[in-house]
């Protein structure tokens, strides 16, 4: 007792001393702590701290029209509502011991290798195929049934028996006529007779070659002159086609522009692993034979 009243009493002179070595020793342990700042956490779910930097690893990895969706709908707060629902659905699934599972671990490592392998293939299919304007004209060419021709017009037509006939609608048709109740009234083409001559879109093959010969040369609701054929005289008129057939006919385009980009991705593609395979041993084995294509007949 006497000696610890002497240390804290008797020997003052030694305490600074004692004091300035503790505060030298524990200098850097104190600033230490002072510099390293724990990390925010925005959520505890269970005990499990959500991070702000796994909140914003997973925030960038959103694409951005899933972003946008979460900016209209409750922003980051949403997000995070969302995480806190996701963390309680892995805990329920680790308490099950569904991270145990061995289907779920085949599945994981098959995951695995096909990101590995999207990786490799990115990395090999490094050129962007696009296509040329020739390659694209002679696609839609291939494809020219299904699309309308660039003239864009709609084809009314009526037949008359003979020239003075069709000279004369043609004149009522230019002062205001109607071409639609003339062809009803007088045309002899069964096919469009009921339907005031139309025709439809413009299409090559449409008409007979003399009519199409003069179907380029009109303006649109300009009536042609008595067109001679072997079954009579043709009147034809022009017209502008609905905006939706249009927005139909360039929905086709851009689905035979994916067809034709999608077929050239394909052939890059073969060619990448043609390449490979060149280089590669592969022999099918005794097993092999037991694979046989399956025609679907049972």
């Amino acid at each position: 007792m006497m000696l610890f009243r002497t240390l804290l009493f008797g020997q003052t002179s030694y305490l600074p001393g004692l004091l300035v070595a503790l505060a030298v020793g524990l200098g850097p342990w104190i600033s230490g702590c002072t510099e390293r700042q724990e990390e925010p956490v925005v959520a505890l779910v269970n005990g499990r701290a959500i991070t702000q930097t796994e909140f914003n690893l997973r925030w960038d990895e959103l694409s951005k029209a899933t972003r946008s969706r979460y900016e209209k709908d409750g922003g980051k707060r949403k997000f995070l509502e969302e995480l806190i629902t996701r963390e309680l659905l892995m805990q329920e699934a680790r308490r099950r011991g569904l991270d145990h599972d061995d289907t779920i671990r085949d599945k994981t490592q098959r995951y695995k290798e096909q990101l590995i392998l999207d990786e490799l293939l990115k990395d090999k299919l490094q050129s962007k195929v696009e296509l040329t304007q020739a390659e694209l004209e002679a696609y839609y060419e291939r494809h020219a049934g299904e699309l309308l021709d660039p003239l864009k017009a709609n084809v009314w037509l009526m037949l008359l028996p003979n020239v003075y006939a069709a000279k004369d609608l043609e004149a009522q048709v230019n002062r205001g006529g109607s071409f639609t109740k003339f062809a009803q009234r007088y045309s002899l083409d069964e096919k469009t007779k009921t339907k005031g001559g139309d025709l439809g879109p413009y299409r090559k093959g449409l008409v007979l070659p003399e009519v199409d010969t003069v179907i380029h040369t009109l303006k649109l609701g300009m009536v042609s002159a008595p067109i001679k054929t072997d079954n009579g005289y043709y009147l034809v008129l022009l017209t502008p086609l609905d905006e939706a057939v249009i927005q139909v006919d360039l929905a086709k385009q851009e689905r035979l522009r994916q067809e034709l980009l999608a077929d050239k991705r394909r052939k890059q593609f073969e060619e990448v692993i043609a390449d490979i395979r060149t280089n590669a041993a592969v022999r099918l084995a005794e097993a092999s034979r037991y694979i046989t294509e399956d025609t679907g007949k049972r």
